[in-house]
């Protein structure tokens, strides 16, 4: 059975740094989009970071020039890499990976900032 399984999240201080990975396993079929999403206490989901199959990344407001999304391809794996982390970081955070008729989530993985 094809999934995403993330992980790497905790509890971290205001201005510390986690790295979360999303690692696909069984026949995760051919993907153009792999991102990261988040849903905040109350809030609705959102996405943070997403890269394309050639590489072009994109970023949402919040976390620019504070997280950086990358892939290694020969692992399948997709990483978020957050610094700076603020209170309003905290989130469960999930990965999305989508192709032209296939979509994959994860459970996600919990963050939380907090002193």
């Amino acid at each position: 059975q094809e999934q995403l399984k993330e992980s790497g999240g905790g509890l971290v201080q205001p201005g510390g740094s986690l790295r979360l990975s999303c690692t696909a396993s069984g026949s995760i079929s051919r993907v153009n989009i792999q991102a990261w999403y988040r849903q905040g206490p109350g809030k609705q989901r959102e996405l943070v970071a997403s890269i394309y199959d050639g590489g072009t990344t994109n970023y949402a407001d919040s976390g620019l020039g504070r997280f950086t999304i990358s892939r290694d391809s020969d692992k399948n794996t997709v990483y978020l890499q957050m610094t700076d982390l603020k209170p309003e970081d905290t989130a469960v955070y999930y990965c999305h990976w989508m192709g032209q008729a296939v979509a994959y989530w994860g459970l996600g993985t919990q963050v939380t900032v907090s002193s």
